[in-house]
């Protein structure tokens, strides 16, 4: 393992760790006050560098907006900003890239996969893409290591926004933060 895999591994641990300490403790964890002191981690899968890609991301030409449904019937809107394309099990896939505001610096990218209601969540998983994520040569890192639960699977007090049917994955993604059902 080179220097490079064990500081992505290291950082990844330390999120996951920050993570569980904002579950266990913070004022505003998802998880009712009750649950929180038999908290012992959130279930994640082992970090596996096969699901990590540093890509170009293909912006559209026309930032549609488009309007995303959530788990309490309401609604968010999202510009549809581009698309990242990978190679994952000899397929060539795709993942649209949407942002809140196009003013941020912000990619949320949502994304549904052959594990849903299995070992990870039913309506998928999110992946948030920042500043740290964007290369000097526009390249994004998009890891699925850092894929994570919305908050509404932990509280019904949040409302999440599903994912649009435009990033349905038809292959499994073993990698990210796990639901143990």
């Amino acid at each position: 393992m080179s220097d490079a895999d064990a500081d992505w591994r290291d950082r990844l641990d330390h999120d996951r760790a920050q993570k569980d300490e904002y579950f266990a403790d913070h004022p505003q964890s998802p998880l009712p006050r009750t649950e929180r002191d038999s908290f012992d981690g959130l279930s994640y899968y082992a970090p596996d560098e096969r699901y990590r890609f540093v890509l170009p991301l293909h912006e559209f030409d026309e930032r549609e907006t488009v309007s995303v449904g959530t788990t309490t019937e309401g609604e968010r809107e999202y510009l549809r900003w581009g698309a990242f394309r990978f190679d994952l099990d000899g397929e060539e896939r795709s993942l649209t890239a949407y942002r809140a505001d196009p003013n941020e610096d912000r990619l949320w990218v949502p994304f549904t996969d052959e594990t849903n209601g299995e070992t990870t969540y039913g309506g998928g998983r999110y992946l948030d893409l920042d500043a740290d994520d964007r290369r000097g040569d526009g390249t994004w890192l998009l890891d699925f290591n850092a894929a994570y639960n919305p908050f509404c699977v932990y509280s019904d007090a949040y409302e999440c926004a599903l994912v649009p049917f435009e990033n349905r994955l038809d292959v499994r993604i073993e990698a990210g933060e796990r639901v143990d059902y």
